[in-house]
């Protein structure tokens, strides 16, 4: 039942005593804000790492050739591993695990890309098909590479967003144009965007074995990459690991050479940074909980002093008649007030600062690399508010108890 009348007495007493309610008060709302802060800060680094994994496929494995560091069967160290399209057909053919397969090879740098009189330096790559699923690639016309393009080695390319604003004009069509690279003409079969960097729509996709021919690289391979599917991590790491031996025993090297060639499981990795923002989002719980109770202490702190200051008001109050249950429930009601108010002022000056904060990055397209929308999920608004209300009531349980068992008669005397 609402009682005005009660409410009036708490705004009176903390009218009265202004300069005490607004530093403890500080003390509530500083925490608050700090757990939102925290947390927004730690959701803007964790959509930053997620958005780097949206360039690439997570459930992937990425294999580079190295250098030998262990001598193996008599060979010598610093033996340079070459992977072959040998390599390639072994993964597509053999490995029932793997979905979608592809290989690089390198055209070093940039390369300076003709078309009619306009001509800007874009980086190409040669590639398999399936490289489309491996870099997540978003066809806007056209079409990708397919394998017909492979095995007739056709001179086609497919051309990245910034490629076409470079080279063709804003309304011009680019499919079936020729453009130059290196001294060979190449015909425009499809555009596409990249859900990762500008970088990435500065490339050009031509098929692999039209890169070997035309630029001495045999049947060499610069890289191999291949997914796996819904595989666990621990499975992922198991198939690597198979990957390692088989190439180890095909190009005579030792199996523990690290250096021999290097793999990125890409499933491996994510669970790594999960993990990592596990610890990052405890640790931010940890401090910001460490500040909303040092100041619902402060808060318990006044009480206490409030109910000592109050001690013959309240022996006044219990010798007419008032029960423990009220004495409880304004000492209750008046620190539910100071931590409330206070705490949801903390609440909004938090989200209000991340607002900002996101508004004027997206205003002036400013990067920050892996800090990315800062923002509070709407479970911690509401996880933040079950606290405020929880906090209320236990900075005022202790005063509020004491308070109610004041002997009336030695409170009436007490000076």
């Amino acid at each position: 039942m609402f009682d005005l009348n009660t409410w009036e007495e708490i705004y009176l007493t903390i009218k009265q005593h202004k300069l005490r309610t607004i530093l403890t008060a500080f003390g509530v709302a500083w925490g608050i804000f700090m757990l939102v802060i925290l947390m927004g800060a730690g959701k803007a680094l964790r959509n930053g790492v997620e958005h780097q994994f949206r360039d690439d496929a997570i459930n992937s494995l990425w294999v580079w050739p190295g250098t030998t560091s262990k001598p193996h069967d008599g060979l010598p160290i610093g033996r340079r591993v070459n992977l072959t399209n040998s390599d390639y057909s072994k993964i597509r053919d053999h490995y029932d695990e793997a979905e979608y397969v592809t290989a690089r090879f390198y055209l070093s740098g940039e390369y300076t890309i003709s078309y009619k009189k306009k001509s800007s330096s874009f980086y190409v790559r040669s590639v398999h098909p399936d490289h489309k699923y491996l870099e997540n690639t978003i066809m806007t016309s056209g079409r990708f590479l397919n394998n017909r393009d492979i095995e007739e080695k056709r001179k086609v390319a497919v051309i990245g967003k910034l490629v076409k604003e470079g080279l063709f004009e804003k309304d011009e069509n680019p499919i079936g144009e020729i453009i130059n690279l290196k001294g060979i003409n190449y015909k425009v079969i499809g555009t596409f965007e990249d859900t990762g960097h500008d970088r990435e729509m500065m490339h050009i996709y031509i098929p692999i074995s039209t890169a070997q021919l035309a630029y001495n690289g045999k049947d060499e391979i610069d890289q191999l990459m291949f997914t796996i599917g819904d595989m666990s991590t621990k499975d992922a790491k198991a198939l690597e690991d198979r990957l390692v031996k088989d190439l180890a025993r095909k190009h005579n090297f030792d199996p523990e050479d690290k250096q021999a060639v290097y793999i990125r499981n890409g499933i491996e990795q994510y669970e790594n940074v999960k993990s990592l923002f596990f610890w990052i989002k405890a640790f931010v719980w940890f401090v910001g909980i460490g500040s909303i109770i040092a100041g619902i202490v402060g808060v318990s702190n006044i009480m206490l002093i409030v109910v000592k200051e109050r001690t013959r008001e309240i022996g006044i109050r219990k010798a007419l008649g008032a029960t423990p249950g009220s004495i409880v429930g304004i000492i209750l009601k008046e620190a539910f007030v100071i931590t409330g108010v206070s705490g949801y002022l903390g609440l909004l000056a938090g989200t209000g600062l991340l607002f900002g904060i996101n508004q004027l990055i997206e205003k002036n397209n400013i990067d920050l690399g892996f800090f990315r929308n800062p923002e509070v999920e709407i479970s911690v608004a509401i996880g933040a508010t079950i606290v405020l209300i929880i906090s209320g009531l236990l900075s005022g349980l202790v005063p509020s108890i004491r308070a109610a068992r004041i002997n009336p008669i030695e409170a009436i005397r007490y000076e």
